[in-house]
């Protein structure tokens, strides 16, 4: 998403799937813990339905509106965690599992020589 954009001027903006649809209106938007960056965004899909957290990136900020690149099923089908909350890096793995992002893999383990190979002569 644009890094320029205020997450204070998302709150109330209209949000449309990938195809033009309407989902909804932004209800709160949620900032990263460690940048301070806008991560996240709860998407009021109706009067009486939950709210559905969507991916500000790769999401846009066109003509007033929130475009997400995502199918309208496939974002009103994302795990429910509530509002008002903060989201915990499980939660946050889940949702990018949901949209198919990548996550940063775990560091790969040092290279150790942990003894012998099974089945090698230990005569040089």
């Amino acid at each position: 998403m644009q890094s320029d954009i205020d997450p204070r001027n998302l709150i109330g903006r209209r949000a449309f799937d990938r195809n033009g649809s309407k989902i909804g209106t932004v209800d709160e938007v949620y900032l990263d813990d460690a940048t301070g960056a806008p991560e996240w965004a709860a998407i009021r899909t109706g009067l009486f339905s939950r709210d559905a957290f969507v991916p500000l990136e790769p999401s846009e900020f066109v003509d007033g509106a929130l475009r997400i690149p995502f199918d309208r099923a496939l974002i009103k089908d994302a795990p429910d965690f509530g509002v008002g909350r903060h989201l915990s890096p499980e939660q946050e793995i889940q949702l990018y599992h949901h949209y198919g992002l990548d996550v940063a893999p775990p560091p790969p383990l040092p290279d150790h020589d942990f003894g012998h190979l099974a089945g090698k002569d230990d005569v040089p």
